[in-house]
C-alpha cells in the first residue's frame, strides 16, 4: 500500500514540475479556471460538463505528455538535431490539436448560452 500512495506523490511531483517551468501549462490551467467559472454562470447540463471536462483532461495531459517528451528528447540530444526538433514539433502539435478541438466543442456550448 505504501508503494501505491508513493506513486500518487511522483505524479504530484510531475504536476508540480510542469507548473513551475511550464508557462503553457499555466496557460491551460487558467483557461481551465475560466471555462470552469462560466460553466457554473451557464449552468452547465451533465453532458456539457462531461464533455467539457474531457476536453480539460485531455488537453492537460497532452500538455504533461509534450514536456515529458521534450525533457527526454533534450537529455538524448541537447544540441539542435533535426529528427529531434521534428519529434518535439510534432508533439506540440499534438496539444495544439486538442487545444483547438476543445475550443470548438466550448464555442459550441457556451456561445449558444451567451447568446440567450
Amino acid at each position: 500500500m505504501n508503494k501505491f500512495l508513493k506513486s500518487f506523490s511522483y505524479a504530484f511531483n510531475g504536476l508540480k514540475f510542469c507548473f513551475k517551468n511550464e508557462l503553457s501549462f499555466k496557460v491551460q490551467l487558467l483557461v481551465t479556471l475560466i471555462t470552469n467559472g462560466l460553466g457554473f454562470v451557464f449552468s452547465l447540463t451533465k453532458i456539457e460538463w462531461s464533455l467539457i471536462l474531457c476536453c480539460i483532461g485531455l488537453v492537460l495531459s497532452a500538455e504533461l505528455f509534450n514536456t515529458a517528451i521534450e525533457t527526454i528528447c533534450n537529455k538524448i540530444e541537447p544540441n539542435y538535431h533535426l529528427t529531434i526538433k521534428t519529434i518535439k514539433d510534432v508533439s506540440a502539435a499534438a496539444v495544439l490539436v486538442l487545444s483547438i478541438v476543445s475550443a470548438v466543442i466550448g464555442v459550441i456550448i457556451f456561445i449558444p448560452k451567451i447568446f440567450n
